[in-house]
């Protein structure tokens, strides 16, 4: 019985895949097409953040753009035309038994030749009082998914980054207002985002400033935002319906724990094949160190792991 179809795997998987973003797709595709079973496993929605995005710019080939959740498509239907097997589900561990690795999945154990670690990042939390209780109440970590709730109000963004930025613009669809918080006096954010942004007749920023708290009202919804300028200490009140956060990702990388080095940040070091030190687990995308963190190179991080893996499997198996 396969991955797909239910809780009984088999043994002879040759490379699996932990992550469906387009690391792993990528990395799916690139090992499928080589005539090895591989198998990648997603615990949420295919595709990541990219199926987040609205409209994607910057990938190499679409003159006018793509649209996220149909890059996505795309990219899995691909990868599938070539053998891809996907499992819907958690990888809660992952050991090494020479020389084979055992992954500990929400449907049992699973065996595999090679590894392919491409979980992505989670948002990094703000980590104040009121965001944790209010959080599907008016506190979002993707504009995209939840903007559409706030037509016609005020709403905060908090970051200044490239998402931080692509989300307040994107939030411009649907409110009337847009506060944009930062803890510098600029914006880190490309220079043509920051340009939109800054002209953008909704987007107010606002600079030098943290978020302390966030407060609800009765009905247990977001209500405000509360601020502190940095430089002079001042505090106030920003009256909002919804607060969306974005002041960076933190790496996926708890299955590497114990495995391989990782820095400070949790990432995981790896060579320019994304090889980590132990033979035959590979790391690639947002969870390896040094990512530029664009959907091009995580595409291209994918098929170098993959690429390298097919190696890995002739010299040690084959």
């Amino acid at each position: 019985m396969s991955a797909v179809e239910g809780g009984s795997f088999i043994d002879d998987i040759d490379i699996a895949v932990v992550g469906g973003g387009p690391t792993g797709l990528a990395a799916g595709l690139y090992a499928a097409r080589a005539r090895r079973r591989t198998v990648l496993w997603e615990r949420g929605v295919l595709g990541g953040q990219i199926a987040l995005t609205s409209l994607v710019e910057n990938y190499p080939g679409f003159a006018d753009g793509v649209m996220g959740p149909d890059l996505v498509i795309d990219m899995h239907r691909q990868a599938e035309r070539f053998g891809l097997e996907t499992a819907y589900g958690r990888v809660d561990g992952l050991r090494r038994e020479p020389p084979y690795y055992v992954l500990t999945t929400s449907d049992g154990d699973v065996r595999a030749k090679a590894v392919i670690v491409a979980a992505g990042a989670d948002p990094v939390k703000l980590g104040v009082p009121g965001e944790e209780a209010l959080t599907g109440h008016g506190v979002s970590y993707c504009a995209t998914c939840d903007a559409a709730f706030f037509s016609g109000e005020v709403v905060a963004v908090v970051g200044g980054g490239d998402a931080a930025v692509e989300e307040a613009l994107f939030t411009t669809r649907y409110a009337r207002h847009v506060y944009l918080v930062h803890r510098r006096e600029r914006l880190r954010a490309s220079t043509i985002l920051r340009q939109r942004a800054l002209s953008h007749e909704k987007i107010e920023p606002i600079w030098s400033t943290v978020g302390e708290e966030i407060g609800g009202d009765s009905a247990g919804q977001v209500s405000s935002l509360a601020l502190r300028h940095l430089p002079s200490g001042r505090r106030r009140q920003l009256p909002v319906a919804g607060v969306f956060i974005f002041v960076g990702h933190r790496p996926s990388t708890e299955l590497l724990r114990g495995l391989v080095p990782l820095d400070g940040g949790g990432h995981a070091y790896v060579n320019l094949w994304m090889e980590t030190e132990q033979p035959g687990l590979f790391a690639a995308g947002d969870v390896r160190i040094d990512s530029a963190r664009q959907l091009a190179t995580a595409a291209g991080d994918g098929v170098t792991a993959a690429v390298r893996a097919e190696h890995y499997l002739q010299q040690r198996f084959d």
